[in-house]
């Protein structure tokens, strides 16, 4: 009895320690599941950066799970095509989005209307990279339909075929197998550059005389059209777009900080209406529109009824537009004539036999057939994808959409078919550079 008595006190001691090492051994336990935890849970919620594979058999598969998995991160509010272009929460719905990003408001002088749901939405599971490639070869090809666009791009153009909201009604022929000279031909007979002046009601009365500047015209040898495609990043194309006489750019798209895939020069800067009216384009203090020509433009009526027009823009660029020219009087600033933009949306219609969307046409298609009116030779950067496509809309905003490519809103897919029809840029500049060669208008021989 006293030999146990004895021996209680060790026993004791060892089942104390035994204790402490049980309990340090269950913390150690649960401090690693809360880092494995962790690791695991950042892993989903940051994924890796996004990254670009070529066209492969083997690439094909990792590279649709990478973005499907990225399409939670998007964050597209674009109005003008590719490459188009509007930004921020003040646009309407022209180009598809994710729904759980930026809300879209309607932005006037007069007010604001209440956000609008946009239909066939890019959700975060879909994707189209099964149709990209398809489409991409179709175009470097010159052969391309609707048809091969994803279900989701069908869907929104049939819903803006429908819908109409322009009241476009197309009576002229339709002719889909025309050669190329035919096409420059038609180009340069109907494509000729108009820009607002004050020739015509409600503007002469409003004293646009003492506003705008004289028309543009022809005044460069080589031209670069630099669209904001995603897929310029790492193209290294800065230098030779810099070696142009001139560079055009589009809406907000910045050089700074991307100067070498995108060059650092800026000549002509042509902007969509909402960029002039939305205050978080700051356009009144931006250097992005300092010491350049500027060309803005809103779609007006499809029986081009200024009145209506002026009255109801589709964003309010008049009264900027006015500001804007009696600040800095010395600054080229134009605005396109409507009659301008919807001769382009008839020449486009006018060469293929499918019914195309009845929405003015994207900002990059504008822009170059404005550079064909002013330039000798016009070379564009990414407007036809190269083999670096992505369906990053913008290289300097971080959102992702096929539609920014291949047109929801805008008929992009036929505009851009039409311009390769036109091009004579090499199978090796079209697919390394994505890069289209066009000559200017008073290049172009035609029969009389």
């Amino acid at each position: 009895m006293i030999v146990q008595d004895s021996l209680l006190p060790g026993l004791k001691h060892v089942m104390k320690k035994s204790a402490q090492l049980l309990l340090l051994a269950l913390l150690v336990w649960m401090l690693l599941f809360l880092a494995v935890f962790s690791y695991f849970t950042d892993s989903q919620v940051n994924p890796p950066p996004r990254m670009t594979f070529l066209f492969n058999s083997e690439s094909q598969h990792s590279t649709h799970v990478q973005r499907s998995s990225r399409a939670i991160m998007a964050s597209h509010n674009a109005r003008w095509g590719m490459f188009a272009e509007r930004r921020g929460p003040f646009q309407r719905k022209h180009v598809y989005q994710p729904p759980h990003v930026r809300e879209k408001f309607h932005f006037r002088n007069f007010g604001k209307r209440q956000p609008e749901i946009r239909k066939y939405a890019m959700k975060s599971h879909e994707t189209d990279f099964s149709n990209t490639w398809s489409v991409v070869r179709g175009l470097w090809k010159g052969q391309v339909s609707s048809k091969l666009l994803s279900q989701r791009l069908q869907k929104a153009m049939m819903h803006h075929v429908h819908s109409n909201k322009h009241k476009v009604f197309y009576k002229g022929q339709r002719k889909a197998n025309k050669g190329r000279q035919e096409i420059l031909c038609q180009m340069k007979e109907q494509a000729q550059l108009r820009t607002l002046d004050s020739s015509e009601q409600p503007f002469a009365h409003l004293g646009f005389q003492q506003l705008v500047p004289p028309q543009l015209q022809q005044a460069y040898r080589t031209c670069a059209v630099v669209t904001s495609a995603g897929a310029i990043l790492n193209s290294s194309l800065g230098r030779e777009i810099d070696s142009h006489d001139a560079v055009l750019r589009f809406n907000a798209a910045p050089s700074k900080g991307y100067e070498r895939d995108v060059g650092s020069k800026t000549t002509i800067r042509i902007m969509n209406s909402q960029i002039v009216a939305n205050p978080q384009h700051r356009f009144n203090s931006s250097l992005l529109y300092k010491n350049i020509t500027l060309v803005a433009w809103d779609p007006a009526p499809y029986n081009i009824d200024l009145h209506k027009w002026y009255q109801h823009p589709d964003y309010d660029l008049f009264t900027p537009y006015i500001t804007h020219r009696k600040n800095f009087p010395e600054q080229p600033f134009y605005i396109l004539h409507p009659s301008f933009i919807w001769k382009l949306w008839d020449i486009v219609q006018s060469n293929t036999q499918e019914n195309i969307q009845p929405n003015p046409p994207s900002s990059g298609f504008i822009g170059t057939v404005l550079m064909m009116n002013l330039c000798e030779e016009v070379h564009v950067y990414e407007y036809i994808p190269s083999m670096r496509q992505t369906d990053l809309c913008h290289y300097h905003e971080k959102y992702y959409d096929t539609a920014c490519t291949f047109g929801a809103y805008h008929p992009l897919l036929y505009e851009k078919l039409l311009v390769k029809r036109m091009s004579t840029a090499s199978e090796e500049d079209l697919k390394k550079k994505g890069k289209v060669t066009l000559p200017g208008f008073s290049k172009i021989n035609c029969p009389l």
